[in-house]
């Protein structure tokens, strides 16, 4: 009977010293490596990214990511989730559906629009006439405003607001930084 329990007490011990998935997981067990030198963009440690870069940094990440309907990762994307997962990122919450998103913010005009804006359509394939599409200004060059946003053709791509298509189904800009 005592070496039973011997048994049972090694068993025990064991057991007990196995680590957990928990403690396999902890941010403490990381590994730091070196950086390797690279190349900087002549950006030194005192500059600070305006939030409005990074954000569409991270949008820029997803082009040419193809077209789902709700999607919101590298596997699919629609325009909503782009504009979304991209503001997300950097702690600014807003609804997942771009009709949604346009009731947040300031309405401006086309000619006060700067980068970080968001355009919003009314595309031809809408049939109760509400906004149904999304981008993100990434660039402004007089009266040329770039932006970034998910078609169902091509999937994230960046486009003019000068296109006839866009120049259509525009309804409003606004801003949310």
């Amino acid at each position: 009977m005592r070496k039973i329990l011997v048994l049972i007490l090694l068993i025990v011990a064991f057991y007990s010293c196995k680590s957990s998935k928990r403690s396999k997981n902890s941010t403490s067990s990381k590994v730091i490596t070196k950086k390797s030198k690279q190349k900087t963009n002549s950006l030194t440690s005192n500059e600070v990214i305006p939030i409005e870069d990074k954000i569409i940094n991270y949008a820029k990440s997803f082009k040419g990511v193809r077209y789902k309907w709700g999607g919101t990762s590298k596997s699919g994307m629609d325009c909503s989730g782009l504009i979304f997962e991209s503001f997300n990122a950097h702690n600014i919450y807003l609804p997942r559906i771009s009709r949604d998103m346009a009731k947040k913010g300031t309405k401006i005009t086309l000619k006060n629009t700067q980068k970080g804006d968001l355009l919003f359509f009314k595309t031809g394939k809408n049939r109760r006439n509400a906004i149904n599409h999304v981008g993100l200004i990434v660039k402004v060059n007089n009266k040329d405003i770039t932006f970034i946003h998910a078609t169902t053709k091509a999937g994230v791509i960046t486009s003019s607001l000068s296109e006839s298509y866009w120049q259509k189904s525009f309804f409003e800009a606004r801003r949310i930084l």
